[in-house]
This record gives structure tokens, C-alpha cells and sequence, in this order.
């Protein structure tokens, strides 16, 4: 008989440690849907703000009197000439005049044709023979620094047009 009173006591604890993690499961199943139904309710209870309302302008109708001169016409604007645009493009710092840096800083095509030997270096004798003489002889006032006037001599000469259209 001892041992069926212990038997009965493994039973029993067993009993109650499953009972147990039923009723914790349960007890958490009904936290997640209460949970759960306060989120939706919570939700549903956000109204959404009306957008704000925009007062509508109002329209002069055909008859409206006028009001005041018409404003004044606005100046047109000045129209480049083909150097002004050109020196436009080199004076990056727009104060009036060209730097060296500036004259040397978009040209790499001239860079290329500076490049005799074609090895994208340029030695000291061929930058020197082409770019440096031509550049003094254009800054006349020997200041460093090209004005309009001088930048004008320096521009391409126009290619030779071929006589017939073949």
C-alpha cells in the first residue's frame, strides 16, 4: 500500500504540472486576443484629420474695373555676342577676366594637339613652344591676365571652306 500512495502522489503532481501549463496557456492565448481586440479597437478609434481647407481665390469677373497702370515691361535681355560667349565659358570665377588656370583648366583638346609625340604627357619644351608664347602675345598689357579685348585675339581662325561641294 505504501507504494500505491506514492504512486498516487506521481500522479497527482503530474496531474497538476500539466494542469498547470494548460492553464498558462490558456491564460496567455486570452492575453494575445485581448491584446489583440484593444489594438483593432484603438485603431477604429483614429479619425483621420480633415484636410485643411483651401480658401477659394476670388475670380474678377468681364466687368471688374481695372486697377492701376499695366506694370511695365520687363527689358530684353542683351544677346551675347559669339566672344562674349566664348570668354563666358573660360571666366569660371566670372570676375571679368582669365587667369591662366582658367584658359589651361578646359582644354583638352588643345592639351592633345600640344602632345606632339602623343604620349599624354607634355614635356616642358612643348608646353612652353606653343602655349606660353601664345598667351603673352595676347596679354598686350603683360599683366597675366587676359580682358575681353586681348581674349578676343587668341580666338580659332576659321577653317577654309572648300570650294565645291563634292
Amino acid at each position: 500500500m505504501g507504494d500505491e500512495g506514492g504512486h498516487e502522489g506521481d500522479v497527482m503532481a503530474t496531474s497538476r504540472f500539466l494542469l498547470g501549463g494548460v492553464a498558462s496557456a490558456l491564460l496567455l492565448t486570452g492575453g494575445v486576443f485581448l491584446w489583440k481586440g484593444y489594438s483593432q479597437i484603438a485603431a477604429e478609434d483614429v479619425v483621420p484629420a480633415p484636410p485643411p481647407r483651401l480658401a477659394a481665390l476670388p475670380v474678377a469677373g468681364p466687368d471688374a474695373p481695372k486697377r492701376g497702370a499695366a506694370p511695365p515691361a520687363l527689358p530684353a535681355a542683351k544677346a551675347e555676342s559669339r566672344e562674349e560667349r566664348r570668354f563666358n565659358r573660360y571666366d569660371r570665377d566670372r570676375n571679368e577676366r582669365i587667369s591662366r588656370v582658367e584658359m589651361m583648366a578646359t582644354r583638352s583638346a588643345a592639351f592633345r594637339k600640344l602632345d606632339k609625340n602623343g604620349d599624354n604627357l607634355l614635356s616642358f619644351e612643348e608646353w612652353a613652344a606653343a602655349t606660353s608664347d601664345r598667351f603673352a602675345g595676347a596679354a598686350a598689357d603683360k599683366s597675366g591676365d587676359l580682358t575681353r579685348a586681348e581674349f578676343a585675339t587668341t580666338a580659332p581662325k576659321p577653317a577654309a571652306k572648300p570650294k565645291c561641294r563634292c
